[in-house]
């Protein structure tokens, strides 16, 4: 029942807001992050917004309208508004009211138990090009059309379930070693498994598409792979480059029966087409001219494929949206830390992928140390006279590169690096010639885009292994890298404010340690510029996790002169 000690205010224009001093604030977070999207996070009052995606992702997670009232009502300070409740209640209801259902025959229909709702789908003008006949009770659909009718449906308000089956492929099965080449012992974690399940359905029509959330370093390779031995199919996974292919190939060797020669690549550097076959994103939208032929999309018909995982589904150039939409008797699953994309094409992920089947917070992993305890950081550091000066003279993108490569930062990587020790440091960034300034103030080695890719390999496995230190990455090192043993992230620049970079650059730090199991992630930024405003959106994906963020001046950073780490652990 409403409580005016409670930490939550729903408003009738969908939006709530969240009191963050307050002892109920973080049991509330996790309930109304699982039906909301944040946007604003400031220190004392976090602001949510309910929108027909959040409810249609919370409805296809087998969360119901009850659930999400009961919810609001034992958090909200006053009455939940009545046209909340009911806008919860229709968006709710509308996730399986439309079903794509397949006869016997192959024949595609929408089908529904509501007649006026097929009478208005009908007679829709985006819906109308793929319809081939209306009859009663069902519309009949052009099967070819099979993702682009639920890309229609879903931009009219109609979250279609699509129910119509899946080819099963060429059979591939495999088992998962109870003992890794290594030598470790091998089992899948429970909430691991229970992605797996939940994706899966049992080999139901209810299973086989949809996207499993899960943090980085929290094992989503593991889960992509049970997934593959559950289906038992030939399978064709999509990766954001030729390193996280490597990295895919060497984790099912280790921990799966399938042999070497059944894995293949498909790259620049090779066109390899084998049961388990890994492919860059990169390959599959290459065309030898802007607005010519994908040349790689024969890929997708090379094998009869089972199952397709989409990696860093968050990341999903916009033509392979296109490809997939033909690809919707595949079985699809995405993997990703975040559903936040930057183009505004939820959506699409949502439709032509799948709707979210699995999520579990970052703070639940953490509390069972499946991920370290991460803490949030950032350091503002002032201009000196000249570049300030150039600064206010500059339009909006040169003051962000400025204020990005301000060479005061420097002194804060130094004092970051006295406080923690020059031992297992990333120090990442944007701009190629403010790192390799980094490198050679330093001499610490630095990856980049034109770092080749056999010496990437070779400083990783260096880093790894404790023979470096310290090491210094581009954007390069954004996605799908393996580095577990870092424990301090320093981030001196980043992409406009993107939440899904801050995810991934937060994830370079979160695979468990093997002592205190404890990482901290720095952001330097410049005080008082557009990079300090472009931090506070980044701010939103840590919050959204439960991440409080820690800031301080440079000046303030100082002062506590070797009690940095025992002072931020405390608060």
């Amino acid at each position: 029942m409403p409580d005016i000690s409670n930490p939550l205010i729903v408003q009738s224009d969908r939006t709530m807001l969240l009191q963050v001093d307050n002892e109920k604030f973080e049991d509330c977070r996790s309930q109304v992050s699982r039906f909301a999207e944040l946007e604003k996070s400031p220190e004392h009052i976090h602001t949510y917004r309910i929108t027909p995606l959040s409810l249609w992702n919370a409805a296809s997670s087998k969360m119901s309208a009850d659930e999400i009232i009961a919810a609001l009502n034992e958090y909200s300070k006053y009455p939940v508004p009545k046209n909340i409740e009911n806008e919860i209640k229709e968006q709710i209801s509308r996730y399986g009211k439309v079903r794509l259902v397949r006869e016997d025959d192959g024949s595609l229909y929408i089908a529904s138990d509501e007649k006026p709702f097929l009478n208005e789908i009908a007679h829709h003008r985006n819906v109308q090009p793929y319809i081939e006949e209306v009859e009663d009770g069902r519309i009949l659909v052009n099967k070819d059309y099979r993702g682009h009718i639920k890309q229609a449906l879903i931009r009219i308000g109609y979250p279609v379930q699509d129910l119509a089956g899946y080819d099963e492929g060429v059979a591939y099965s495999f088992n998962l070693r109870p003992t890794t080449l290594s030598g470790r012992d091998f089992i899948m974690r429970d909430y691991q498994r229970q992605s797996v399940e939940v994706f899966h359905a049992g080999g139901s029509r209810e299973g086989g598409s949809g996207v499993i959330v899960l943090p980085c370093g929290a094992g989503k390779t593991i889960v992509g792979i049970g997934v593959m031995q559950i289906v038992g199919a030939q399978t064709l996974i999509l990766v954001t480059n030729t390193l996280s292919i490597r990295q895919w190939k060497n984790e099912i060797l280790d921990k799966t029966t399938i042999p070497e020669e059944d894995i293949g690549e498909y790259s620049g550097e090779k066109k390899e087409i084998k049961p388990i076959t890994i492919a860059t994103y990169n390959i599959i939208t290459h065309r030898k001219k802007k607005g010519g032929e994908f040349t790689h999309f024969n890929l997708f018909s090379a094998n009869n494929w089972g199952l397709i995982v989409y990696d860093e589904v968050h990341l999903l150039p916009a033509p392979v949206f296109r490809m997939t939409s033909e690809l919707q008797a595949k079985r699809r699953l995405g993997l990703t830390a975040t559903l936040v994309r930057e183009d505004g094409l939820e959506e699409d992920v949502f439709s032509l992928i799948g709707p979210k089947k699995y999520d579990v917070p970052w703070k639940e992993l953490e509390k069972q140390s499946w991920i370290a305890n991460a803490k949030c950081i950032e350091i503002r550091v002032d201009m000196d006279e000249e570049l300030r000066m150039k600064y206010s003279l500059s339009d909006d993108r040169e003051k962000y590169r400025l204020a990005s490569e301000n060479p005061g930062k420097l002194d804060v990587i130094e004092r970051v690096l006295e406080e923690h020790g020059r031992h297992n440091v990333l120090i990442i960034g944007q701009y190629l010639n403010q790192l390799e300034e980094i490198s050679k103030h330093f001499d610490f080695p630095i990856i980049t885009g034109k770092t080749p890719l056999l010496e990437r390999e070779r400083l990783y496995s260096a880093f790894r292994n404790g023979e470096i230190t310290c090491l210094i990455v581009s954007r390069v090192a954004n996605f799908s890298i393996d580095l577990p043993d870092a424990s301090v992230a320093i981030q001196v620049s980043g992409t406009f404010g993107s939440r899904q970079e801050e995810a991934q650059r937060l994830g370079r730090v979160l695979r468990p340690k093997e002592d205190q199991n404890m990482a901290f992630f720095y952001s330097v930024v410049s005080r008082d510029t557009t990079e300090e405003r472009f931090g506070q959106n980044r701010q939103l994906f840590l919050t959204e996790q439960g991440y409080e963020y820690q800031i301080y001046t440079f000046e303030q950073f100082k002062e506590m002169a070797g009690r940095a780490r025992e002072t931020i652990l405390q608060k």
